[in-house]
């Protein structure tokens, strides 16, 4: 058992999890579990709500054409399957598409990589989707993991933005680094990094411009901010995380379309997924960019972002009370 464990008990991660996802699974997932009870075998007709039921929660033509196409091979070998065993199936199908983390960067239990220090985080995503809020998040549950940590404010666009991450910052009672609005946000980058490696902290933590109205801007202001942070730690960042509001469905997987484009996304988040019944969407990013879900929010509390951990996300999908 991890630390993170310790402070928050797994099963109240579990429940955290399984209530956060209430509307998803009330949304679609019990139409599965509708489809297929009291049936002794599995029909066209049945694929065929399944088929429905995961499109209706925006997990996506091309994802859920992959699922289906998994099942109809499972299904010609053995035509007899029951409702357990076909909902067992589909669970193992869903979970292959979740892409695993890199062991040296999966967070369980919010651990760091030992490899180097401090851990360079770039966080990237339009206005709107909680980007500054899953930054404040992160802060708080690295702090309680025991991690020190410094924010960096290069959001310099909004002048909320800065605000909003200076009210985190003293919330959590981790530093910040900020300039006023308007200045170079590669230079903010830099100074957080300068000033994170002079205080040997553990996590930095920095904040993006979310403007997609030119992409090839973005890309420009992205690629500077790398260049000047590996002035100071070569290999930086260790990671670019893409934060994505869930409930957006579709829209979410144009926005995954335009940042991957403009830079080397390694990691998403997603965000808002207890207040929609779109949650299918984590399934469609995952499978449609090859890239790691490694948290989720699922509540308004700083613990409601939660290390994405494919088999339970998926098991609080299917778990229908009685």
């Amino acid at each position: 058992m991890g630390l993170f464990d310790k402070l928050f008990g797994k099963k109240q991660q579990q429940e955290t999890l399984d209530q956060g996802l209430q509307k998803t699974r009330e949304g679609f997932f019990s139409k599965i579990a509708k489809a297929i009870v009291g049936k002794s075998t599995i029909d066209e007709e049945v694929l065929d709500q399944v088929e429905n039921a995961l499109v209706s929660a925006d997990v996506g033509i091309a994802t859920t054409v992959k699922i289906i196409e998994a099942l109809e091979k499972r299904i010609a070998k053995d035509k007899y399957l029951n409702a357990g065993e076909l909902n067992n199936i589909i669970k193992a199908e869903i979970q292959n598409l979740l892409v695993d983390a890199p062991q040296d960067t999966s967070y369980k239990n919010y651990e760091l990589p030992s490899t180097h220090k401090p851990h360079i985080i770039l966080v990237v995503g339009v206005n709107g989707v909680g980007k500054t809020t899953t930054i404040g998040k992160l802060a708080h549950n690295f702090t309680l993991a025991g991690k020190s940590v410094l924010l960096g404010a290069a959001d310099t666009f909004r002048a909320a933005a800065v605000d909003q991450l200076t009210i985190w910052s003293d919330r959590t009672n981790v530093p910040i680094v900020k300039k006023e609005m308007g200045s170079d946000p590669a230079s903010v980058a830099y100074d957080t990094v300068v000033s994170g490696v002079s205080k040997n902290v553990d996590v930095i933590l920095i904040d993006t411009a979310g403007r997609l109205h030119n992409k090839s801007h973005l890309m420009d202001e992205l690629s500077k901010i790398k260049r000047v942070i590996q002035k100071v730690i070569p290999d930086a960042p260790h990671e670019v995380l893409l934060v994505l509001d869930g409930s957006t469905g579709q829209n979410a997987l144009e926005q995954a379309k335009h940042f991957t484009a403009a830079t080397e996304v390694t990691a998403m988040a997603i965000t808002k997924l207890d207040g929609t019944a779109k949650g299918g969407v984590v399934l469609a990013i995952a499978d449609q960019f090859n890239i790691p879900v490694k948290f989720i929010g699922v509540g308004e509390k700083a613990t409601d972002l939660l290390v994405f951990d494919k088999v339970d996300f998926v098991d609080g999908l299917f778990q229908m009370e009685g």
